[in-house]
């Protein structure tokens, strides 16, 4: 089961949170939104919120905060211009997407929702979220899970890169099965076929009268990107004091040696590597990013009872 859970966040930017229960979907389209829809959470004593990466949506989390809702409350957050939540426009003096409004949107999820203190999990630029917060407010953030992201500059080439490869999309796609195969073997950004890249963009497709298109904008998308690829983040992470995971796959974005300075970094870092994962590990293999996860977060988040 899924609940809806309304959070205002930062400019009264209107969100969409949702608290995940140890039920299967029902059916491979089943996504945030079919459940009930409440404006008080249910109680629980210890929480987790997740925090999906650039494109995602809080149902790419379904999965891991399926098993998490055994133990936790788990909420995962669709984060602005994402998802079910609110996709405000720049105007002439102000940025809706700068790194700080997502953070205050994060901010505003923990304590309008009262899950403070909180284990974060934060997913590429969810994770970015996550650190800067918690960097924060250590008064919100007792753990904290940092899910391939890097803490160093990625630069000008990195954005001129994503967006020639937008302009590369197909759209719009004629069904469901032709945004899976385009996203998970026929990209030709892919090294090889990678089938749960194509699951993660059929989570973030829409039906139009034309066909399918991203629930997001693209043009939005690298204007979240832009704020923070130029810059490096490490005085943030220096400046984390609660227990952190920094969690790699061996495929993925965030190489070995970066991971590890992260993790000296950290005050109180601590490293981990999913096997034969890529960037999206919690989809590429969930049973072994459960064994890294679930007994970090029963050290230092124990469950009552």
């Amino acid at each position: 089961m899924v609940r809806r859970l309304d959070v205002t966040g930062s400019d009264g930017v209107r969100l969409a949170a949702w608290e995940f229960s140890d039920v299967p979907k029902c059916g491979p389209e089943a996504e945030p939104g079919a459940g009930a829809r409440e404006s008080k959470p249910l109680t629980r004593s210890k929480s987790v919120l997740l925090l999906h990466g650039l494109m995602g949506r809080a149902a790419h989390w379904a999965d891991t905060a399926r098993w998490l809702s055994g133990r936790y409350r788990a909420v995962g957050l669709d984060q602005r211009g994402h998802g079910r939540s609110e996709k405000p426009v720049a105007g002439d003096d102000r940025d809706p997407y700068d790194r700080e409004e997502f953070v205050a949107d994060a901010e505003a999820a923990i304590e309008q929702l009262d899950l403070a203190p909180v284990a974060l999990i934060g997913h590429s630029m969810g994770a970015l979220t996550a650190w800067q917060l918690a960097a924060k407010r250590p008064d919100l953030v007792h753990a904290l899970i940092i899910c391939d992201m890097k803490a160093a500059a990625l630069g000008e080439q990195s954005q001129r890169e994503w967006e020639e490869w937008f302009k590369s999309w197909p759209v719009p796609f004629a069904t469901l099965a032709d945004v899976r195969r385009w996203f998970g073997e026929e990209d030709p950004a892919l090294e090889r076929p990678q089938a749960s890249r194509g699951d993660f963009f059929t989570e973030v497709m829409t039906e139009k009268d034309d066909g399918w298109w991203p629930v997001f904008s693209r043009r939005q998308m690298l204007q979240v990107r832009e704020t923070w690829v130029h810059d490096a983040h490490w005085d943030e992470l220096a400046r984390v004091v609660c227990p952190t995971l920094v969690v790699r796959g061996i495929d993925g974005e965030l190489g070995r040696a970066e991971a590890q300075e992260m993790v000296r970094v950290l005050p109180r870092g601590i490293y981990a590597e999913v096997p034969d994962a890529g960037h999206l590990m919690h989809l590429d293999q969930p049973t072994d990013w459960r064994r890294v996860v679930e007994p970090f977060l029963q050290a230092v988040l124990p469950a009552d009872g």
